[in-house]
């Protein structure tokens, strides 16, 4: 069969493509969109995939109190994670998605003591990211769009840190030559941000904030994001599809081997 799309994997409806996806597709990737929330079946291997992005949702990355997955699908998920990085098919995690890739290998992913993080805010680069087919092109200091209470508290062994922030310092990173995770949101739209403000009316007053001045203060963030991760998901999109250059692609006969977790 052959390879013509991305597999994307929905974990929570109030959390889809939006802007990520119209940005993916500009850039020529066609997505295939699997919604487990929604009863879709994971497959077994992504050998008829070019890439695999995983998005976030409200579930957590960690199991419960009684040891059970934050949802049903996540051990299957982080499997095929797994399988992603092994056979170095291009990955993008967000939020949760970055969570799942982080847990998938050996990762840390807890509840943060720091608080919510909620809103525009911004994030550094780290020197690793100098050397990053997609991070290399990102300015030093990027906009971003926050909106989590859980938080990777231990990268994985074999992890390169992109970037750092004061309260949360996992905030973006790489596993391999082509896997990335992200704490924070680059895909939402204003009435996203207003979705998930109208039901996160706790979140918003524990840090003391303002719930319209939080989404008026994101709508006027999202041209500066777009200006920074639109061209971040191009590149993505270019390294699925072949035709990013070969220079800019990490060698993997100098990659760290990543460890066997399971699947």
């Amino acid at each position: 069969m052959t390879v013509a799309t991305a597999l994307v994997i929905e974990n929570d409806p109030t959390d889809d493509l939006r802007r990520l996806g119209e940005w993916l597709t500009e850039a020529g990737l066609e997505l295939t969109v699997r919604r487990p929330h929604a009863g879709d079946e994971l497959p077994e291997a992504l050998d008829d995939y070019l890439a695999l992005i995983v998005l976030g949702g409200d579930q957590s990355a960690y199991p419960g109190p009684g040891g059970e997955p934050g949802a049903p699908w996540f051990p299957a998920l982080e499997g095929l994670l797994r399988k992603a990085v092994r056979h170095r098919v291009p990955t993008l995690g967000v939020c949760l998605g970055g969570q799942l890739l982080a847990s998938a290998h050996g990762g840390l992913v807890e509840r943060s003591t720091s608080g919510p993080e909620i809103g525009p805010g911004l994030v550094a680069k780290r020197d690793a990211a100098d050397n990053d087919p997609l991070f290399k092109w990102v300015p030093l200091m990027p906009d971003v769009i926050q909106w989590h209470r859980d938080e990777i508290t231990e990268l994985p062994l074999q992890a390169v840190l992109m970037a750092a922030s004061s309260r949360y310092p996992h905030q973006a990173f790489r596993l391999g030559d082509r896997a990335w995770g992200l704490q924070f949101h680059i895909e939402c739209d204003a009435a996203m941000i207003e979705q998930w403000a109208a039901s996160d009316q706790a979140g918003i007053d524990e840090l003391g904030y303002d719930t319209e001045a939080v989404v008026l203060a994101t709508a006027e963030l999202l041209p500066d994001v777009e200006e920074v991760w639109q061209p971040f998901a191009a590149r993505f999109a270019a390294l699925a599809l072949g035709t990013l250059p070969d220079a800019d692609i990490p060698n993997p006969g100098t990659a760290r081997t990543l460890p066997l977790l399971g699947q």
